[in-house]
């Protein structure tokens, strides 16, 4: 068990595509991460929930929750900061006033002479915004496949991985968002939706992926107060 007397000082946690409600969702191992830091901003980049489905949310899943909303009080000093994801929406509004924390569509902050956007990243993924209804299709066939899947839950996870690499998905919203970032003028944009880590440059503007909390293991991003950038990984 982790000892929480002896937390890891950094400025900033961000961490996306946790999809609370799928049998992929690890809420008990993101909340055993967020433990072991003591940060300043933390940074929900989308897709926190899986769907509209309120049913689907265990108690593990609501733990996460609560624990999250207890951050967000005013005598912590933490700023909690909530990007929508296109799985989030229609319950952004709704979970905002549950636990306490505003939805961004994009969030933007200045740290070290630097500027930073935080942005889902489905914006820019073409085939989902051109092809709504067989998005939509696919996305519930793969819960069903979820639900009958192994207890580890890999075939779920191998569906996921593949069908994200086919379209290309990665590199697509990393060429898109660092577009974005140019006209935005932005030093820094950091990404979620792919669920891959990734890192790229291109015109002094540097390209983050937080990937996702549904493979194993699971990525997130800190940022430290020497304003030094870092992936970091979790199995537990």
């Amino acid at each position: 068990m982790f000892d929480q007397t002896k937390k890891e000082v950094v400025n900033t946690v961000i961490i996306s595509d946790i999809h609370l409600g799928s049998e992929v969702a690890r809420p008990k191992a993101v909340k055993e991460m967020l433990q072991r830091y003591d940060f300043k901003r933390l940074i929900l980049l989308g897709d926190i929930f899986d769907d509209l489905n309120f049913n689907r949310l265990k108690k593990e899943h609501w733990n996460l929750l609560s624990y999250i909303r207890k951050l967000s009080n005013p005598d912590r000093n933490i700023k909690v900061i909530w990007v929508e994801g296109n799985h989030d929406e229609g319950l952004s509004e709704i979970m905002s006033h549950l636990i306490g924390i505003k939805v961004y569509k994009e969030y933007y902050w200045i740290f070290n002479g630097k500027k930073f956007l935080a942005i889902h990243g489905h914006q820019f993924d073409r085939f989902l915004n051109e092809n709504v209804f067989v998005s939509k299709v696919a996305s519930f066939i793969y819960s069903k496949v979820q639900k009958y899947d192994r207890e580890n839950q890999s075939i779920s996870r191998f569906i996921k991985r593949r069908s994200k690499g086919w379209l290309r998905l990665s590199n697509k919203v990393a060429e898109g968002a660092l577009n974005y970032a140019a006209e935005k003028e932005a030093d820094v944009i950091i990404c979620g939706h792919t669920h891959q880590i990734l890192y790229k440059e291109s015109q002094d503007i540097e390209y983050y992926n937080t990937g996702c909390w549904t493979d194993i293991p699971s990525s997130y991003l800190i940022i430290y107060d020497e304003g030094n950038i870092k992936t970091l990984f979790s199995e537990q």
